[in-house]
């Protein structure tokens, strides 16, 4: 009994010696992979507070896509104060790269003005389209129509040769489209070129910045 109580207390030891060295080797594969892996973390991070952004926000930074965003948000609450035909008009705002694309409906030419005078004294804001009509607003059906012709042109772009789809902007307002990037010549022509096949078009007004 006392030779069997031995055996399993040494074979236990054995175990336990060999868990050890497992453990051990595996804690310096560890540390001789942990540097490395710090590292390239670390350069994707790097790359990610540093270059472009993802294709959704074209050629622009992070910084530069911050600053839109914000032009976006202070921009409208600025429209909204400067007149009361402006405070419940349907109207959009689209800012790429510093400028912006006024789109809606205005009860009037001075409330039209009045809407691109407030939001071009912005920060950050370089130029502005304004394409706001005078006009009632329009229905729910149209609004409705004016997305699913934005999905339809975004994913033309997607698909087509040439278009470079995370670099434009596609804004519909009561069926014209918008299209706002940082382009090169060839690519602003491919864009139109698809955006004009894509059904229910009525017409297409260009905003693009362009490479050369």
């Amino acid at each position: 009994m006392r030779l069997h109580y031995n055996i399993i207390t040494t074979f236990a030891a054995c175990l336990t010696r060999k868990t050890a060295r497992q453990t051990l080797k595996r804690a310096h594969r560890l540390s001789f992979w942990l540097p490395g892996l710090l590292f390239c973390l670390l350069g994707l991070q790097s790359c990610a507070l540093t270059g472009p952004v993802s294709e959704d926000y074209g050629s622009r930074t992070l910084g530069t896509v911050w600053d839109d965003q914000m032009v976006e948000s202070r921009g409208k609450a600025i429209i909204r104060a400067a007149s009361d035909d402006l405070r419940e008009a349907h109207l959009g705002i689209t800012c790429f790269n510093g400028m912006v694309l006024l789109t809606g409906q205005v009860a009037s030419v001075t409330a039209k003005e009045a809407a691109a005078s407030a939001i071009a004294g912005l920060r950050k804001v370089r130029t502005v389209h304004n394409e706001l009509e005078v006009a009632g607003p329009t229905s729910m059906m149209a609004r409705t129509n004016d997305a699913w012709l934005t999905t339809k042109v975004k994913t033309a772009l997607l698909t087509g040769e040439g278009t470079e789809a995370g670099s434009v902007k596609v804004v519909t307002e009561n069926g014209v489209v918008y299209l706002m990037g940082f382009l090169s010549r060839a690519e602003a022509e491919a864009t139109v070129e698809k955006t004009r096949q894509v059904f229910g078009v009525q017409k297409i007004v260009k905003a693009f910045e362009y490479l050369n």
